[in-house]
């Protein structure tokens, strides 16, 4: 367990974190983060894409691969350009967005990479 006014770790989520000259350290997952930005959205951990890169609200990314769309008869082809996406707040493995055939799509991150 870690000391008092020590955050969990944003990413593994486990308590074993420290201090170490104005960073915190988990030993667990070796994630390390300044210590200011625990005050500012302490525990949501940030949205990326397949290649790791952060994605915000309005970015535009690209499907990696072909998908099947729940309640369309489209498919998504791999290359479909979505624009001006929207991130699912408290959720960092999915994003909301539309293509230019289909609108009001769900889409996990893991098929996604930023344009």
């Amino acid at each position: 367990m870690n000391s008092p006014g020590i955050p969990a770790c944003p990413i593994c989520r486990m308590e074993n974190t420290y201090s170490d000259g104005g960073m915190y350290i988990c030993p667990d997952c070796a994630h390390e983060w300044p210590e200011q930005s625990s005050t500012i959205e302490e525990g949501a951990a940030p949205v990326r894409d397949v290649h790791g890169n952060v994605l915000n609200n309005g970015d535009t990314v690209v499907v990696i691969k072909d998908l099947k769309v729940k309640g369309s008869s489209i498919p998504l082809k791999q290359g479909t350009v979505i624009r001006n996406i929207r991130l699912v707040e408290g959720d960092a493995e999915h994003i909301e967005g539309s293509s230019e055939k289909i609108k009001g799509l769900v889409l996990k991150v893991c098929f996604l990479k930023k344009a």
